[in-house]
């Protein structure tokens, strides 16, 4: 399967590294970007889009630049699955700019992909099971896929994985901020805070118990964790907030695939 990627940064460049952690063949990709600076070792680097056809087309440009990229990329479609990392690109707007792409696969990963530990929010056009198959065996190594019933739910995907990452960066750097007022270093606050997310993290990936469940064990009657719970479950308002930036991400979601559609 030759794959070639159009535009390499930060979120291409991250399944890039993911695909090539997993083994893949760095000579089957061909990286088009006009700016990188380097490729993978083995990996291909062009700075125009080659007169070849691929198998898999990942698009990895700014969205606003598919107008101006799609009459050179798309000779390179025809007959290729075409996977979209594009905010706000619909599959109406990729099929009307790739014709003859065998498929078209929106895809919302995030920065994890270049470890595995990615959500992969999917949405097609064009495959059939035999071809989504296909398409999820090559996501996988980037962590964990889940097929969408409609292609609005991408905007709510967006906001809680794609964005999310952000968020919870936000509060790992509160807590490593909150334990520094408390009269800690601030570097062996920022330690500890980024080591017991990750446990936390991990912990909660493998069980089978609810998180809610997992914070009731956390917790005794009357102790230190009931203290600290009891001001993030006062009156709600931490439920609200994470509810509203969730709705936030997901409305600007919105609005970006409106802009593109004219």
């Amino acid at each position: 399967m030759t794959i070639l990627i159009c535009g390499c940064g930060n979120m291409g460049g991250a399944m890039l590294a993911g695909w090539l952690a997993a083994g893949l063949d760095p000579a089957r990709f061909t990286v088009v970007d006009p700016v990188l600076a380097e490729a993978p070792a083995g990996v291909r680097l062009l700075r125009a889009v080659p007169a070849e056809r691929f198998e898999i087309v990942l698009l990895g440009i700014k969205p606003q630049s598919l107008p101006e990229v799609a009459p050179a990329l798309a000779p390179a479609t025809r007959g290729a699955v075409v996977l979209s990392i594009l905010a706000g690109a619909e599959l109406a707007t990729l099929a009307a700019a790739f014709p003859e792409a065998a498929g078209l696969v929106r895809v919302m990963p995030n920065l994890a992909a270049a470890i595995g530990k990615s959500p992969l929010g999917l949405f097609s056009q064009g495959l059939d099971e035999a071809g989504k198959a296909k398409v999820g065996a090559l996501l996988d190594p980037l962590g964990t896929a889940e097929w969408l019933e409609a292609e609005d739910q991408l905007d709510a995907v967006t906001a809680l994985a794609g964005s999310g990452p952000a968020f919870v960066y936000r509060f790992i750097a509160a807590l490593a901020d909150g334990g520094t007022a408390l009269g800690l270093d601030p570097a062996q606050a920022d330690r500890l805070a980024r080591a017991m997310v990750e446990g936390a993290a991990a912990l909660a990936a493998r069980s089978t118990e609810t998180p809610a469940e997992l914070a009731r064990r956390v917790t005794s009657p009357g102790g230190t964790t009931a203290a600290g719970l009891a001001v993030i479950d006062a009156d709600g308002a931490f439920a609200e907030l994470v509810a509203e930036t969730l709705k936030a991400a997901r409305d600007r979601g919105a609005e970006l695939a409106a802009a593109a559609r004219g």
